[in-house]
């Protein structure tokens, strides 16, 4: 069942574009199509292949990680392999759909909008939240990791940096935004978080040069083609309800005709920031042109741009609303200096908003750099208070909390989640050398690989390498997995089709692939260059130049390369 309110003709029908004005109200607000608040949930089977990967923090689907596409061909095996992981481990399929008449949102702000402000503001009273954007091309590199220690969903891209967090509690009104300047990639993304998410948002909006240098954000708007082909394909593509993000053009005439051709592909509602692509806040809010944008189409419009000039408090939001004649209202600066302006008591003192703030990054293991970060925009002008000065010389969470008096939290919940990873890994202690993927016909060792035993520059990696090149075989190719319940690394290494694999995991990418290496070459018999072996053209390696080595072949007389699986070439890890 389709419920991005669209009848069986793909086209909006008119109780799923309108929604009934009418007086806020703490919880569900009153809609025309009340089946668009009816939650539909179903789970996946949880198969022993599931249950094994529930053990690690959730690693499920293939370890294989995706690179950037290069040929059209590999582009689309890369959209097909995104499309079909989607899918794969699915928690909670969520069929409630947006209505985005009459809320209060967060917007989606750069390095601010990441998993504690947006639990935050939804706790202030925010009613839907949207991330900071996140680009395309870097979400389908992500696997998706089930956070059994966290109890959150993590995007982790090839470097094991968290991408993307959220949790059930945001899970019916986070909105995710991409930047995005191709309609298959867009697809693609949102059928990797469409489970996980209320709703998909494109930016095409943002004037900043990371954002358009690729095309995406503002400079979408000179191409309305693609604005339609995009927002089209995703309409017809996902589940979720669809939405955009845009700044108004140069005249009024032109941005009329841009949001009626918009509003025709079928999306939910359209966030209009009143301003255009090169004007910045200081610059006056277009309020008459958001108005029209609001008279002229029937779905819901929702202002953006308001918190310079007319929102300080929250009865503020109320009358930028009624200025601007729009269903809802979206706030940016206002809620990140104090997201409590949400709070229809009035705000909240910035002590008490911080302390919260940091209760939930540290809960939630946000990286200090992005806790530190948003705090200083809380605090402004009060960086050169002595607890300003504090935040600013904090090098970790702990440092920050010690700075606002939760060290004694800080502990607590240290050793909450100390207890809780030694119970996850304890659970099913019969599976806690295994990877999450089936590994049937692995060839499997328990050994480690250490770097003393070797002479400098020399490694098992390199040693597999070079066994690979003389006796031309492809490559040895490398697929890592990480366990987020205690952050460590398997690695599988395929060479002639036969995979190898260490059952000890290590601290390290590195170090797994050099165990997995190792124990290719003592299943072969091969030398893995350790300083006991007798091995003359390792040895004379260390003693002679590159290009006078007679046991190198002509192409490894430069630094190696190890091809990857998109064609592309990096330089060789362990060398």
């Amino acid at each position: 069942m389709r419920t991005t309110g669209k009848g069986s003709s793909g086209l909006p029908t008119a109780s799923s574009r309108l929604c009934t004005r009418s007086n806020r109200e703490p919880r569900i607000r009153n809609c025309t199509a009340k089946a668009m608040f009816l939650r539909q949930e179903s789970r996946a089977p949880v198969t022993s292949r599931t249950r094994r990967g529930l053990v690690y923090g959730g690693w499920r689907g293939s370890v294989r990680r995706v690179g950037a596409a290069g040929s059209s061909g590999r582009r689309e095996n890369l959209y097909s392999s995104v499309a079909a992981r989607h899918s794969k481990g699915g928690m909670i399929l969520n069929s409630l759909s947006l209505c985005y008449q009459n809320k209060l949102i967060l917007a989606p702000m750069v390095r601010v909008g990441t998993l504690p402000m947006r639990l935050l503001a939804l706790d202030y009273g925010a009613d839907i939240v949207y991330c900071e954007e996140l680009i395309d091309l870097k979400m389908l590199q992500c696997k998706r990791v089930v956070n059994e220690l966290l109890s959150t969903i993590d995007f982790v891209a090839p470097d094991d940096r968290v991408v993307f967090r959220t949790c059930a509690k945001e899970q019916n009104r986070v909105v995710f935004q991409m930047g995005t300047s191709d309609a298959e990639r867009a697809l693609a993304v949102a059928r990797l978080v469409e489970n996980d998410v209320a709703g998909i948002d494109v930016n095409m909006g943002c004037p900043k040069e990371y954002s358009t240098k690729g095309g995406m954000g503002a400079a979408l708007l000179s191409d309305p083609d693609k604005i339609e082909k995009i927002l089209s394909t995703l309409v017809r593509g996902t589940r979720r309800p669809v939405t955009c993000k845009i700044r108004i053009l140069p005249s009024l005439e032109d941005t009329l005709s841009l949001v009626k051709r918009i509003e025709r592909t079928g999306i939910a509602a359209i966030a209009v920031h009143g301003r255009k692509r090169e004007e910045r806040p200081q610059h006056p809010v277009s309020c008459e042109v958001i108005k029209a944008i609001a008279e002229t189409l029937s779905i819901p419009v929702i202002a953006n741009g308001g918190s310079h000039d007319h929102i300080q408090q929250h009865s503020d939001i109320e009358n930028f609303r009624q200025a601007t004649a729009a269903s809802s209202v979206m706030v940016a600066r206002s809620a990140m200096w104090n997201p409590s302006i949400f709070l229809r008591d009035g705000l909240r003192p910035l002590e008490e908003v911080m302390q919260k703030y940091i209760r939930y990054a540290v809960q939630y293991d946000n990286h200090y750099t992005n806790t530190k970060y948003c705090l200083c925009q809380m605090l402004r002008e009060q960086l050169e208070s002595p607890q300003g000065r504090l935040l600013h010389a904090a090098q970790s969470s702990q440092e920050i909390c010690e700075a606002f008096g939760l060290d004694t939290f800080y502990k607590e919940i240290t050793q909450e989640l100390d207890a809780r990873r030694a119970e996850l890994l304890t659970k099913t202690p019969e599976d806690v050398e295994e990877p999450a993927e089936d590994t049937s016909g692995v060839i499997k060792m328990a050994v480690k690989f250490d770097r003393r035993a070797y002479p400098p520059q020399i490694t098992p990696k390199m040693c597999l390498l070079e066994w690979c090149r003389r006796e031309k075989l492809a490559q040895p190719v490398y697929e890592t997995v990480q366990r987020p319940v205690d952050r460590l690394f398997c690695s599988v290494v395929t060479v002639a089709e036969q995979k190898y694999q260490s059952t000890l995991w290590d601290k390290s990418k590195k170090l797994a692939e050099q165990t997995a290496a190792i124990v290719c070459l003592r299943s072969q018999g091969l030398l893995e260059g350790q300083l006991v072996e007798e091995s003359p053209s390792l040895h004379k390696r260390k003693r002679e130049a590159p290009d006078q080595d007679p046991a190198l072949p002509g192409e490894l007389r430069k630094k190696p390369f190890a091809a990857l699986e998109n064609g592309e070439e990096s330089p060789l890890e362990g060398w």
